[in-house]
């Protein structure tokens, strides 16, 4: 069970057949497992039919505002939430209806939750000892563990000698130093300064990756999201927008939602002029371009496109091409976002490189961008497929 700081303290089951589950069945099982789970307080439902798979040793990561029902999925696993609805299973064995201390889970909070007034060895040793685990056996436990987050000979340092960076690590070498099968990560990164959030996901994936534990990270922060995850779950009001690598759900959002949270698209709302060969689409400014299209679509059908803000170049010979001009511009160092109106009280986004100069507000440019730079959106705000 978790101690009063957090720490998970899970023995491992005596065997891969406890519980009922035959080794072979649990060899060949996803590591976890989420079957139309709710979970409800009264008669607020938190979260609604929510249905994953995870394999073993992957990095998946759940990702959404605050609110969306990701952190209660997570501490679900953890068995720190009850499920209303539905079935968890891990290796293969049903948990939700399993105490806690049954549950062999690692976790790791935004607060490092480090037992103030116990040594880094005795912070880190904490489950080994509550597994009766041998001294000598803790001692190169322990040793390992903080080997592997770069923290050697710190044993004897407390917690307030350590920095936010290093006292992170501390709970991470924690949470994985009895081998857990599912590594549960709870915003682990927010409370540090941007330098050390980009150093810390570096050093998570490649502790994930080292020892293969199954990882599930919670984050409202897309480039974490998108820098770490093997796979991504985009979480809106208790359930599941879209499911799929961090490409899949950048580059081919499903849902307006997914477009708009990660990334922040710019998404011109139109209809459909012509689909006989090329689509084209007029823009609600009067302006008209070409998109791609899976199929079909009747004349005069509301679409939205899609267009990411990298995708648009200023200038150049693209098969779309957008005259504006300039609202405000951000300088970011290799690349400045730009504001600019296209006209009929619609602004448009582009994150573009510095070709000599940053333009100026009130400056008249052409945007361009391709027809496959494109994803369309249907009346209800989903991909057209």
């Amino acid at each position: 069970m978790p101690d009063s700081q957090g720490t998970t303290l899970n023995p491992r089951p005596a065997s891969a057949g406890a519980e009922g589950v035959s080794a072979a069945a649990a060899a060949n099982s996803p590591a976890v497992e989420f079957r139309n789970i709710d979970i409800a307080y009264g008669k607020f439902v938190a979260v609604r039919d929510f249905s994953l798979s995870i394999g073993k040793g992957s990095f998946v990561t759940l990702l959404g505002p605050s609110g969306c029902g990701k952190t209660t999925i997570l501490r679900s696993i953890a068995g720190l939430v009850d499920i209303s609805a539905g079935q968890i299973m891990i290796g293969g064995r049903r948990v939700d209806d399993v105490p806690i201390y049954k549950r062999n889970i690692g976790l790791v909070f935004q607060s490092y939750a480090l037992f103030p007034h116990k040594s880094v060895f005795d912070n880190v040793a904490f489950g080994l000892k509550y597994r009766n685990v041998a001294k000598p056996e803790i001692k190169r436990k322990v040793g390992q563990a903080l080997d592997m987050v770069r923290l050697p000979g710190s044993e004897k340092k407390l917690p307030s000698q350590l920095s936010g960076g290093q006292q992170q690590r501390i709970a991470l070498a924690r949470a994985i130093v009895f081998e857990p099968q599912v590594l549960l990560l709870d915003e682990p990164l927010s409370a540090l300064d941007a330098n050390m959030r980009e150093e810390m996901r570096v050093e998570i994936k490649k502790i994930q990756k080292e020892t293969g534990i199954t990882a599930i990270f919670v984050t409202h922060d897309q480039e974490e999201a998108l820098s770490m995850s093997d796979r991504i779950v985009v979480m809106n009001a208790g359930s599941a927008e879209q499911i799929g690598t961090p490409e899949e759900v950048y580059e081919r959002p499903a849902t307006a939602f997914v477009a708009d949270f990660l990334g922040k698209a710019n998404m011109l709302s139109g209809a459909v002029s012509r689909s006989d060969g090329p689509t084209i689409v007029t823009l609600a400014g009067g302006q008209t371009i070409n998109v791609l299209s899976p199929k079909a679509l009747p004349q005069g059908s509301p679409v939205t496109v899609v267009v990411r803000p990298q995708k648009l170049s200023i200038g150049g010979a693209s098969a779309n091409r957008l005259p504006g001009r300039i609202v405000s511009a951000s300088y970011l160092g290799g690349s400045a976002i730009y504001e600019v109106d296209i006209g009929d009280k619609a602004n448009i986004r582009a994150n573009a490189p510095i070709a000599g100069r940053v333009l100026r507000e009130g400056e008249v440019i052409e945007l361009g961008f391709d027809a496959d730079d494109c994803v369309l959106l249907d009346e209800a705000g989903r991909r057209i497929s």
